[in-house]
């Protein structure tokens, strides 16, 4: 930035909070967009936010079901100037733009991490930075395990929109499930938005209803999906959280966030004196199952010990390093080439950021 805002009022306060030595604890913020016992992406977060709460120079404050309005730049300025919060953690995609971006020039003395991948540098305010996970990885895993489940070879992904994260999760589960079942399929049907349970259930059934037997999803909340798949008596991989209550009988296992791992680092680096806008904090923050990022969940009753032997042998190769989900010889599902065999993209290769194709195996349409 060439320029700083002036301080409002309320955010000469907030600073003041930092400068007198009033608070001894690093005040930390965090604020989504849904309920927090969503069974998914709020409830991953609050449970980083209540693993962070362990340490006891922590103090955390929570707000739920904020929208993605100028209410959200309202319930930051309160954690700033009524908690002390110090860093900021407002999960959902669409806080950023304009509002985490608008309120981190007010207060440039604040720390916001934004879950997602838009941070760029020269463009941002210096004290915006972003954190995301490699949950491809955790999701290809459900892959190999889901192939080994399926009878029907018949695979069902539920998700909200055609974006790269999204997609790269599609793609990654059903790479895991053709590794072990070269002919399996992964049907996918996109609802529209993140929360939208009725069209969930309405997929579910549909999908089912096609001969489906084992889903899994990318919404925020699986919560309608898994028991729609145990209320039907066939297998289900969950995401975002463990979802082992709601599916007891066809939980196979899912894709977690171990956020815990990550507002951990940022305390401990907040406790240090670091900060975003001295670049002792890194702008942007990524990592996977090696990083302890992301996690699988327990294996379910009904997953086989070949399944198990297979999975744990993909994850040992994550933990390694030497594992790569997107290699060729590797086709879209319209049958262009996306990698020659020679080829291969890595995680942190920028080209999976901006994913637009579905890989072979796949049933379905970027554009549906």
């Amino acid at each position: 930035m060439s320029s700083i805002i002036p301080f409002t009022t309320a955010a000469a306060i907030a600073v003041s909070i930092f400068q007198g030595g009033a608070a001894e604890k690093i005040n930390m913020g965090f604020v989504y967009v849904g309920p927090k016992d969503d069974y998914g992406y709020n409830q991953a977060h609050s449970e980083g936010c209540q693993g962070v709460q362990k340490l006891d120079w922590v103090k955390a404050v929570e707000e739920a079901n904020v929208p993605e309005t100028t209410a959200v730049q309202e319930t930051m300025r309160n954690m700033i100037n009524l908690d002390g919060a110090r860093i900021l953690f407002p999960t959902s995609f669409g806080y950023f733009d304009p509002h985490i971006l608008k309120v981190a020039k007010q207060y440039p003395k604040v720390e916001f991490l934004h879950c997602g991948g838009l941070y760029t540098e020269g463009k941002h305010p210096k004290n915006v930075g972003s954190y995301f996970g490699y949950i491809d990885e955790a999701v290809y895993i459900s892959g190999i395990v889901a192939g080994h489940a399926t009878k029907s070879g018949k695979l069902g992904f539920i998700a909200a929109k055609p974006i790269p994260q999204v997609l790269r999760n599609i793609n990654a589960f059903t790479l895991g499930a053709r590794s072990v079942k070269p002919d399996a399929t992964a049907q996918v049907i996109f609802t529209g938005d993140w929360s939208m349970p009725v069209k969930e259930a309405e997929a579910a059934t549909s999908l089912i209803n096609q001969g489906v037997d084992v889903l899994t999803c990318h919404v925020d909340s699986p919560k309608v999906i898994l028991e729609t798949a145990e209320r039907r008596a066939i297998y289900v991989c969950g995401y975002h959280a463990n979802g082992s209550k709601l599916a007891p009988k066809g939980y196979l296992t899912g894709a977690e966030w171990n956020w815990s791992k990550v507002y951990t680092d940022y305390a401990e680096m907040v406790k240090a004196g670091k900060s975003l806008s001295a670049g002792t904090i890194p702008h942007l923050v990524r990592g996977g199952l090696k990083e302890g990022f992301v996690k699988c969940s327990d294996y379910g009753p009904s997953v086989s010990e070949a399944a198990k032997k297979d999975a744990e042998a993909a994850k040992a190769k994550f933990l390694s390093g030497s594992m790569v989900i997107f290699k060729g010889p590797l086709k879209d599902n319209t049958g262009k080439e996306i990698l020659p065999a020679d080829k291969e993209y890595k995680q942190q290769d920028l080209e999976l950021e901006s994913m637009g194709w579905l890989v072979e195996g796949v049933i379905g349409s970027t554009k549906s």
